[in-house]
């Protein structure tokens, strides 16, 4: 039973190391990495899977701890005492590492953060830890795995069977009702959350953090108060200054509802995992750039009214910046950009974590 659940678990961190990655990489870009803008719902996929499997593990840890935490009280044999007790502090980080990620996601996908460490750089930093100590214990229990793999699930296990009595012959739930159970509440956990990402299961996710419903049929996770740009964004002077080619030009919102509009049908998608439809209005990027100066292909800067949050900037890579589908938003499913989703314009762009989505835009300009 360990052995099976243990497998499964290692699909998972395996999984949700990768996605989580591309999360922290998508953020945090190296000069290697490149991302693509289409399929422009790549990113709700990566992230609503990296959620939704993070939740569905629960289950299976409970039942991994459940089938060897007796081991821990076994009294280490004097011959093997320094084996043993370093393959038990392996597992002890092992331990400590998974249920750090999996609590702290879960506090994160209710952005409830009690505690003074940075989620995102912690999260990650610790996401090495759990990769490590899961191939480690692999390493070692990799025999005992493939012997008790070996058997048939209602085998009588071997110490059991050295005290005369099997498995089968004791009272209780038999290990395959303990593996289907495990099974079916990883398919309910799942259940229970993936309607954030997937909107046809929106109706049996009872768990989702959101509903995919908010203002202009959009969840959000900033308002324009806690931001504190409710005056700022609404005054008759504001102004968007973009800078390209060494030429600057600033722009009223009349003058962006001036130009030529285009149309995208892009989601947002959040880290926390739940992403939502919104069919966007406004002014393609490269056209507003082309406005000003020639576009010589770098990367792009915005920077937000809001000055208090950690997410007032974002850089834009080349590869969206050139795309039809990115635009300067100033509608919204047919309306004017709500205060808080981001009025009087903001960045909209394919297959981005929302926290680079940047509203209350104030600047735009090419990075040399």
């Amino acid at each position: 039973m360990a052995a099976r659940t243990g497998i499964a678990l290692g699909v998972g961190v395996t999984i949700l190391f990768v996605t989580g990655l591309i999360s922290h990489l998508i953020q945090h870009p190296p000069d290697w990495f490149w991302w693509p803008a289409h399929p422009v719902w790549l990113y709700r996929l990566t992230q609503g899977t990296h959620v939704t499997v993070g939740v569905m593990m629960i289950p299976l840890l409970l039942v991994k701890f459940w089938s060897v935490y007796p081991r821990f009280f076994i009294k280490p044999a004097l011959r093997r005492g320094l084996p043993d007790a370093l393959e038990r502090l392996s597992v002890a980080v092992l331990i400590g590492a998974v249920l750090f990620e999996i609590v702290t996601g879960l506090f994160n996908t209710a952005q409830f953060y009690p505690w003074k460490f940075f989620f995102t750089t912690t999260h990650h930093a610790m996401a090495y830890v759990a990769l490590g100590a899961v191939l480690v214990h692999l390493a070692v229990k990799l025999p005992v795995v493939r012997q008790a793999l070996s058997r048939q699930i209602d085998d009588p296990v071997p110490d059991a069977e050295q005290a005369g009595e099997s498995e089968r012959a004791r009272p209780g739930v038999s290990r395959r009702a303990v593996l289907a159970a495990a099974g079916l509440g990883t398919v309910v956990a799942g259940l229970a959350v993936a309607g954030q990402s997937i909107p046809f299961l929106r109706w049996v996710s009872l768990l989702a953090p959101r509903s995919g419903e908010g203002p202009q049929g959009v969840p959000i996770n900033r308002t324009a108060t806690a931001a504190g740009v409710t005056e700022t964004a609404r005054s008759p002077q504001y102004a968007l200054t973009v800078k390209v080619g060494g030429r600057e030009h600033s722009f009223s919102r009349a003058d962006l509802a001036a130009l030529p509009q285009a149309d995208s049908a892009l989601p947002i998608a959040c880290v926390e995992g739940w992403s939502a439809q919104g069919h966007w209005s406004g002014v393609r990027l490269r056209d507003l750039l082309a406005q000003v100066g020639e576009y010589g292909g770098g990367d792009v800067r915005f920077v937000s009214l809001e000055t208090t949050g950690i997410y007032g900037s974002s850089v834009l890579p080349q590869t969206h910046v050139v795309d039809a589908a990115t635009l300067i938003a100033l509608r919204l499913n047919g309306e004017d950009l709500a205060l808080d989703h981001g009025y009087p314009c903001r960045l909209i762009a394919p297959s981005r974590p929302g926290v680079l989505q940047t509203k209350w835009l104030k600047s735009i300009e090419e990075l040399s």
